[in-house]
């Protein structure tokens, strides 16, 4: 029973990272018609209302009384604002640095947080593994080899999406503990209206809000709000739920493999050999923290060949 539990959440954890991979170049098309701040803003609060049908029916199904849902709401809404306020500061950076660099490389530099959450999970007195250090090594050769330019410095976009990448591991290490804690729906719910709210409250501040620029931008809207707010981020907590975050983690950064496929058919988008190097060594440092350990690999070859 337990392993397919397990099961059903790797599958909802990789159909959010195909969702979110080709959200990449939706992102990255939106930016050509409207600010950052006000293309997430509208995809957040579509992503919110294509939510509230679902939780309805979930809840008309479950048959809760008003006591019971306000009760759910109420302990979804701590949770919620606290992972909205790291999900706003994700994807602001996130949106951002995709005005400067490719749908590709920003997927590729934003899937680091694989290394990342091992590293972070020492602050919650989790062992950090050899393959977990090892992975690391690789991951920073490959962000060296993808994004740093001939005068050694990180591009403006991928510096962005690098700081980021610190900000999506908190928020799959908050999921993986508020998702057993609270309503799954309500807490996807709450969050993405935190963001949205935030982020309408940056572009009235510093954006110049235009319909005729939304207008532009309504199918990056559509699938972004919908499908990349809506289903993935919801399918993320769900999956989570049954879920290790290292294990969530590798799966969901698969989105960069996704992304690049989408940007070089959507976008005409081509790595260049010594970035696609970069982007083989970083893919092989999200993998090695979830093989075997590699001391027991080393010993068991070892007493292998002692036979």
């Amino acid at each position: 029973m337990r392993q397919q539990a397990q099961l059903k959440s790797s599958l909802f954890l990789l159909i959010a990272a195909f969702i979110w991979g080709f959200a990449f170049v939706a992102q990255r098309e939106g930016m050509e018609h409207t600010g950052p701040f006000t293309f997430n803003a509208v995809r957040f609060a579509l992503g919110a209302l294509s939510l509230v049908p679902l939780i309805w029916v979930m809840d008309r199904k479950a048959g809760q009384t008003h006591v019971e849902l306000r009760s759910s709401f109420k302990s979804a809404s701590l949770y919620g604002l606290c992972s909205g306020l790291i999900l706003f500061a994700g994807a602001s950076l996130q949106q951002i640095g995709l005005m400067y660099t490719t749908a590709g490389k920003a997927a590729f530099v934003t899937g680091l947080y694989i290394v990342i959450v091992p590293f972070f999970g020492l602050f919650l007195k989790q062992r950090l593994g050899i393959n977990s250090a090892v992975g690391a090594i690789l991951a920073v050769i490959g962000l060296y080899l993808l994004c740093m330019t001939d005068k050694l410095t990180l591009g403006k976009g991928d510096l962005y999406e690098l700081v980021g990448a610190l900000f999506w591991s908190v928020h799959i290490l908050m999921i993986d503990s508020f998702s057993r804690k609270t309503d799954v729906l309500k807490l996807s719910l709450v969050q993405i209206l935190t963001c949205s709210l935030l982020s309408f409250i940056a572009a009235f501040s510093t954006e110049k809000v235009e319909l005729a620029g939304l207008s532009d931008a309504i199918i990056p809207l559509l699938y972004g709000g919908i499908c990349s707010v809506g289903i993935a981020y919801t399918l993320q907590i769900v999956g989570q739920k049954n879920a290790h975050p290292t294990q969530a983690a590798i799966i969901l950064s698969l989105e960069t493999v996704f992304a690049a496929i989408g940007g070089y058919l959507l976008l005409d988008e081509i790595l260049g050999v010594r970035a696609g190097i970069g982007c083989l060594f970083m893919l092989v440092g999200m993998i090695v923290p979830q093989l075997p350990p590699l001391w027991r690999v080393g010993l068991k070859a070892g007493v292998n060949v002692r036979k």
